[in-house]
């Protein structure tokens, strides 16, 4: 077999454009959700919210100009074909490198410093990245970056429950989760749940979450089921648009599972605010 090689010159510089496009660009379906959900808050204040949501997302877009001022921790999602060769470097520097030059040349903000307690100097472009890679078949390689912000990040949540939780224990704590968070994650969020797996396997899986189409429907209809009824229970919280009330507190659930140990259900919740921005390109 002939593997297909690709250059660290060339990661690096899909990379650089890809900062680019996720923090100017919300996603179409991101935006048809944002307005689908506009027409059914009955709120007025979040309705003008909804209204600001999508102005500003226009003005990005035309403009060029960040969706949000926190453009976030650089998260990369890589799944690498069996048949590709990367030359030249290794994939994380080329990575990094592209985030090097994409966050500083496009003026977006530098989140990420050097030592998360002693230090804490700002590195200056917002490296290093956090890179997942995940090995499929195939000779291309599917590079997706979603970058990540503080507010919303920090109002995630794990629980390693026991099996005898049970369902009724995952929805109290996804609930409770979106209770305690209230305002901080600047609602509607979008949430992530991870189910399974062990203690930073369900934390992926809840990451990982975030990446399906806004809305989309779980391919199993038991988990479709519990993602509609924790969609219903977090939005009659009434928390609403940036925590001051209304119909819609998020815009939609999404449930990733994994295989567990016999003694375990593990459940990690990760929110993402109004402007879940990802970005992606094939090589």
């Amino acid at each position: 077999m002939k593997l297909r090689e690709i250059s660290g010159d060339a990661i690096t510089e899909a990379v650089r454009k890809l900062c680019e496009t996720a923090a100017f660009e919300l996603p179409s379906d991101v935006e048809t959700c944002l307005k689908e959900c506009a027409a059914r808050e009955r709120n007025e204040i979040a309705r003008d919210f909804f209204a600001q949501y999508l102005e500003n997302a226009g003005i990005a877009r035309r403009e060029r100009l960040p969706i949000c001022q926190d453009t976030g921790f650089a998260v990369f999602f890589v799944e690498l074909g069996n048949e590709v060769c990367i030359t030249g470097s290794l994939l994380d520097e080329a990575i990094n490198r592209g985030v090097a030059l994409g966050y500083p040349e496009n003026y977006l903000r530098s989140s990420i410093v050097n030592d998360p307690l002693f230090a804490r100097k700002n590195t200056g472009n917002n490296t290093p990245a956090v890179i997942h890679v995940s090995l499929v078949k195939g000779d291309q390689m599917k590079i997706i970056l979603a970058p990540k912000g503080g507010g919303s990040e920090n109002m995630s949540a794990i629980k390693m429950l026991t099996p005898s939780a049970g369902r009724q224990g995952i929805v109290d704590f996804v609930v409770e989760t979106l209770k305690k968070a209230g305002g901080n994650p600047c609602p509607p969020t979008i949430v992530g749940v991870g189910i399974g797996g062990n203690f930073e396997k369900v934390a992926f899986l809840a990451k990982k979450a975030l990446l399906r189409p806004v809305g989309s429907v779980n391919p199993d209809p038991d988990y479709a089921a519990l993602e509609a009824e924790l969609l219903t229970k977090i939005n009659a919280l009434n928390i609403g648009s940036q925590g001051l009330g209304g119909d819609i507190t998020s815009l939609a659930v999404h449930i990733e599972h994994h295989p567990c140990h016999i003694a375990s259900l593990p459940v990690a919740v990760n929110l993402n605010c109004h402007a879940a921005r990802h970005a992606e390109v094939i090589l």
